[in-house]
Parts: C-alpha cells; sequence; structure tokens
C-alpha cells in the first residue's frame, strides 16, 4: 500500500480549498493535506512535516506566493511548487515560475492540476533520485580519496580509450617511485621511461592485457635507485566489452626481495662452504697418501744419486725425478693450506705494510696498462697471520686479477676498518682487504666454484688452481671470511676479512735448537708404510744409526715393553690405523718420560700443538734434513 500524497496548501478561500482537494482525489489522488494561511504555519509545516507538493493560491491576506517561494529556498527542499489563481495574469506567472515555482494553473481550469501534480511529483522523485546518486558517488569519491591519499601502496589507473593515458597516480608514488603524482599524470612514456628496460614489455603487456595476476616490475629512481614492486591491476570494461581502462596497486616489495637474494645468498655460501669442507676432507687425505708416495720416490733417488758418481749415465735422470718430487711436494703443500692442515706461524702484522711492501714488489711485472691504485685505511689495527701465506694470498689474487685484464684495466687494493654483525660466532670488528679489478668478471658458475682446489679457466699450464683455494684455507685458518663476487664484464672483487690480532690464535711456541749428540743413538721407528718405513730405515743404517722398526703403534708399544735397551728417540708418522703417533708419543713417555719425539707427517692436525720435546718434520723429506731434525732432537732431551 503506497503512501498517500502530502500536500501542503497556502489558501485561505475555504470553498476554493475544498475544489482543490475535491479535484485530485476525484482524479484518483490520494491526498493527505495540511491547509495553511500564514508565513509561520508555512515555515513550521516545512520544517515538521515536509510534504510532497505545494499548491498555494497568489495572493491571500497575510500571505504571498512569493513569500511561500522564498520559505522554500530558505529551508533548502526541491518540493514542487504550484501556483493555483484565477487573478494574475501570464506575465506575473511567468515572473514567479523564473523565481522557483514549477506551473500555474488557473482556478477555473483544476482539470489541469492532477496531470501537473503527477509530472512535478515524477519529476522531483527523478531529481531526488539523481541527488541520492550523486551523494552515493560523492562519499564514495571522498572514500576512495581518503584510501587511496593515505594508501601505502600506489594506486594507479591507466587508460587506453579513446587515447593512452596515465589518469591517476596516488600520492604514495613520491614515497615509493621517488616522483610527484603530477609528474607521472599524462603521457604514459613519462612512467615506462622509469621502468627497468628488461621490465618494460611484461609491464605494457599487462597494462594492455590485465589478467589480475601479480606481476613484478623493477623501476630506477632519479637517484639510481632500484625499487621492486608488485603490481596487481585489473581492467575496466564498457558494455560492447571493450577495455577502457587499467587500474590496479604497486606494492613495494624491495625489502622482501633483498632479503630473498640475501636469503639465497647466504644458502649458496653454506651450499659453497659445505662443498669446500667436504673437498678440504678428500685433500687432506689424498695428500697423505701422496706424501708417503714422493717420500719413498724422493729419498730412493736421492740414495741412487749418493752411490753413483758425477758424471755416470742415469745420474741426470735421477736428477729429474728427484726434482718432480720436490714440485710434488710443494703442489701437496698447497694443498694442505686449502686443507687447513698445514701448520701456520702466525704473527702479529701491519697488513697495510704487507701490502705496500709486495704490491712495491710486483707493480713492474703488472704491466704499464695496469693501473695499480691502493686505497688503505691508515687507521687499522693489526692483523695475526702467516707473513708468508698472507704474501702468497696478495700474490695469486693479484695474479689472477692482471691475467683478467688482458687489454689492460684498473688494480685496486682496499683495507678498511669493518664490524661484523652480532648474528654467528665471528662476529666483532675486522679488518677488511679487498682486492677488485676491471676485468672480463666471471659468470655464476664459474664463481661459485672459484674457491674449489684445481679449479681453472686458464689454458692448460698456465695454472694449478690451486691459488684461491689456498687463500680459502688460510685465511679460514685465521678465523675470517673470504668472498668473491663477480659479474661478467664488470670485474671481480676479493673480499678477506681478517679478526684483530686480540682475537687470533697465539703464534705456536718455537723450538729452540741445542747441541747435537751425533748418530750413534737407537731409534723406534714406526711406520705404516712399507716403502717409507724401509727407505728411512736406510737413510738412518747409513749414518750410523740402530734402528728398530715397527709397522704399527701397537707393535711399538709391546717393543718398548718388551725390551729393556736403551732407546734414544721415537720416530713416528703421525696418521696411522687404530693411533695416531702423537697418541703413541704419550703412551711411551708414561713409562720413558724423556724420550724425544720426532714426528713426521705431510701436516699436522689442524689446531695441533707440538709437547715438550716433540719436533716435526714435513714428508717428503730429504736425508740431510732427516738427520738434522732427528740430531736436533736427541740433542734436545740431553
Amino acid at each position: 500500500m503506497t503512501a498517500p500524497i502530502r500536500l501542503l496548501l497556502c489558501q485561505d478561500d475555504d470553498d476554493d480549498a475544498a475544489l482543490i482537494v475535491a479535484r485530485l482525489r476525484r482524479d484518483g489522488l490520494d491526498v493527505a493535506y495540511e491547509r495553511v494561511q500564514t508565513a509561520e504555519a508555512v515555515e513550521s509545516a516545512l520544517r515538521l512535516h515536509p510534504p510532497d507538493v505545494v499548491i498555494s493560491d497568489y495572493s491571500m491576506p497575510v500571505l504571498t506566493a512569493e513569500e511561500v517561494l522564498r520559505l522554500l529556498h530558505d529551508a533548502a527542499l526541491d518540493i514542487p511548487f504550484i501556483l493555483v489563481s484565477g487573478q494574475i495574469d501570464d506575465e506575473r506567472a511567468a515572473a514567479l515560475m523564473r523565481v522557483g515555482a514549477h506551473d500555474f494553473v488557473r482556478k477555473d481550469r483544476l482539470t489541469r492540476l492532477t496531470p501537473v501534480v503527477q509530472r512535478e511529483l515524477r519529476e522531483a522523485e527523478v531529481r531526488r533520485q539523481r541527488r541520492q546518486a550523486q551523494t552515493a558517488l560523492s562519499e564514495s569519491e571522498q572514500r576512495f580519496r581518503l584510501f587511496a591519499e593515505n594508501a601505502p601502496d600506489v594506486i594507479f589507473r591507466y587508460r587506453l580509450l579513446p587515447r593512452a593515458e596515465v589518469e591517476y597516480f596516488s600520492p604514495a608514488a613520491l614515497v615509493i617511485l621517488g616522483c610527484h603524482p603530477d609528474e607521472l599524470n599524462g603521457d604514459p612514456e613519462r612512467v615506462l621511461s622509469m621502468v627497468d628496460p628488461d621490465d618494460r614489455r611484461s609491464l605494457e603487456e599487462s597494462w594492455r592485457s590485465p589478467t589480475g595476476e601479480p606481476l613484478v616490475v623493477r623501476w630506477r629512481r632519479a637517484d639510481g635507485t632500484v625499487v621492486w614492486t608488485e603490481q596487481r591491476a585489473v581492467g575496466i570494461r564498457d558494455g560492447r566489452g571493450r577495455l577502457l581502462a587499467v587500474q590496479g596497486i604497486l606494492r613495494d616489495v624491495t625489502a622482501q626481495v633483498n632479503a630473498r637474494h640475501e636469503r639465497e645468498l647466504l644458502q649458496q655460501q653454506l651450499r659453497q662452504a659445505e662443498r669446500l669442507e667436504s673437498l678440504g676432507q678428500l685433500a687432506g687425505g689424498v695428500a697423505h697418501d701422496f706424501n708417503n708416495l714422493l717420500a719413498v720416490i724422493l729419498g730412493h733417488a736421492e740414495l741412487a744419486l749418493d752411490a753413483l758418481p758425477a758424471g755416470t749415465p742415469g745420474r741426470a735422470d735421477l736428477e729429474c725425478i728427484q726434482q718432480a718430487a720436490e714440485r710434488g711436494g710443494a703442489l701437496i703443500r698447497q694443498l694442505l693450506v686449502f686443507s687447513r692442515l698445514e701448520p701456520s706461524q702466525p704473527e702479529v702484522l701491519d697488513l697495510n705494510a704487507v701490502i705496500e711492501e709486495t704490491g712495491h714488489l710486483l707493480r713492474p711485472t703488472l704491466g704499464e696498462d695496469i693501473e695499480f691504485v691502493t686505497l688503505l685505511d691508515p687507521g687499522l689495527p693489526p692483523v695475526r697471520i702467516d707473513r708468508s701465506k698472507l704474501e702468497q694470498i696478495l700474490l695469486n689474487v693479484l695474479v689472477n686479477s692482471r691475467a683478467a685484464m688482458p687489454q689492460g684495466g684498473r688494480l685496486t687494493i682496499a683495507t678498511a676498518n669493518v664490524e661484523v654483525p652480532e648474528a654467528g660466532a665471528d662476529h666483532g670488528p675486522r679488518v677488511r682487504l679487498s682486492i677488485s679489478d676491471t676485468g672480463c668478471g666471471m659468470p655464476p658458475e664459474v664463481a661459485e666454484r672459484a674457491f674449489e682446489p684445481f679449479f681453472t679457466t686458464k689454458e692448460q699450464g698456465q695454472g694449478t688452481g690451486l691459488g684461491l683455494s689456498t687463500a680459502y684455507g688460510t685465511v679460514k685458518d685465521t678465523g675470517g671470511r673470504i668472498s668473491l663476487t663477480s659479474e661478467p664484464g664488470s670485474g671481480t672483487t676479493v673480499r678477506i676479512d681478517l679478526p684483530t690480532a686480540g682475537q687470533a690464535a697465539p703464534a705456536p711456541p718455537n723450538q729452540a735448537a741445542s747441541p747435537s749428540r751425533g748418530g750413534d743413538a737407537t731409534v723406534l721407528l714406526v711406520e705404516d708404510n712399507d716403502g717409507v718405513r724401509g727407505l728411512v730405515r736406510r737413510m738412518l743404517s747409513r749414518s750410523g744409526y740402530r734402528v728398530i722398526g715397527a709397522t704399527a703403534p701397537a707393535e711399538a708399544l709391546w717393543i718398548t715393553d718388551a725390551i729393556d735397551a736403551r732407546i734414544d728417540a721415537l720416530l713416528t708418522d703421525v696418521v696411522m690405523p687404530g693411533m695416531s703417533g702423537l697418541e703413541l708419543a704419550g703412551l711411551i713417555r708414561r713409562k720413558r718420560p724423556t724420550m724425544p719425539v720426532l714426528l713426521m707427517s705431510g701436516s699436522l692436525p689442524g689446531g695441533v700443538g707440538l709437547p715438550p720435546r716433540t719436533s716435526f718434520i714435513r714428508k717428503p723429506f730429504t736425508r740431510a734434513t732427516l738427520l738434522d731434525c732427528l740430531r736436533d732432537a736427541v740433542g734436545n732431551a740431553t
């Protein structure tokens, strides 16, 4: 059931009022009316019970049509006003319609009144609905503007028809893209010029055919900063399905992308460290076996040379064998450095001074087409590292950098103080050594393997592939870190972070030389390798030593228990099945506490110090070196 039409009737004549109401009702209109005759009554009715339509006479004793129109205007009400009068001419009626009246009906023609009322009510409803729509649109726009102006993401709208045009970028563009929205609106080329060239095509495609799927886009700000955004955009279409515009958001995901890249880098470094650790263990085992082989080769070559006078046929061949074995021993020592099994002699050093000395020696060999630059921080604290190994690191890296610049370039050595963050066991102050070149660089698959032993991109015969691997082992042995960054065509940088002297391990004590007893002592020789044991026995026997041989630690322990005869020294291999040479020496010294010990091996396990009255000789060794070390060991015990 519809509500009756609320009519405000401004009429002083009772008969006229009754005729107007009767006419409307006769024509089928359900009318509920309120009759007023004063301005106060009109104002009260408009305030308390706003009508649907106002019908007014032109002139009444205390009220006029102009006053009613003024009151409607003051109340800001859009209500149809219909003038019904028999005393007004057309000119006055037209004047009233110009100031707000909607129509004029003469009293002698009331048959027009109902159609006029119906028409004006319809038009008033249309205006009301339009106002509501406009109000809703205005409120929606206000909410959108409030949201857009305060949203952390960039909100944009790109129009395709009738012409391509950027219609809107929200204020967040200033924060994220570094550009005021007014600079982005208009020509799309201004926006697209900020997009990374590798991402521009995909962005343009997403605007031509939006799918709503996320799209990662890189933007370059005016200051050169790269910003990563994630775009989500949808299309706006007309009734015929034509794509009119694209609107969406750009979210700054730079922090997430950087965090992911950093996480991937850390995972890559962890995989590389694990791979290098495995390779180091493998290299250490290989080095031990090869040292035994080289010891036999070198020793027997030396014995054979001793038996051949100068000029004897075959002597030159033996000398070549001897030299090859010595070079093999040097190569194995580099493997041991990588494996961190090579004993170090760390000392407190001024890193800048070592760089200047090494650079002074190497500068002439770099060539005139290489610009050699040093950027040394004068405030560096000292570091503790084996000087010869540090010099070898500098030499290896500089030679690699020079080889990467066959057409010339710039080679830079820099030092600086850095602070490693608290996360991790190796946090604290560090001294950073950076060596950079402007050479050809490396692809990622090569850079990942740069620290692996025997890995090289040089032609055969131009390198062993042990330069960076030995540097890796040396730096790790000091508690430092070494890393490499490189891009094809952009050069390579090697960064080495070394702990300051206060954090490094102390240097192992040096053994002082003592007078020799000579070569008439009894030596307990323990070696599980038959070739090495037979060689050493011959070397010592030829020099007057009495040798008691044992093939294993258990046999050596039985000999020391079963034989009461004097044993002047224990000469033992370090790495043997079941028990190490150090453990064997400790057990024998329980009964013979003053027995001197000479350990022989390709290396000592990392971090192992030598007990008192204990010496070390590195395999492979010459007979002269063995005799000197044994005489020193026996002499120190007296």
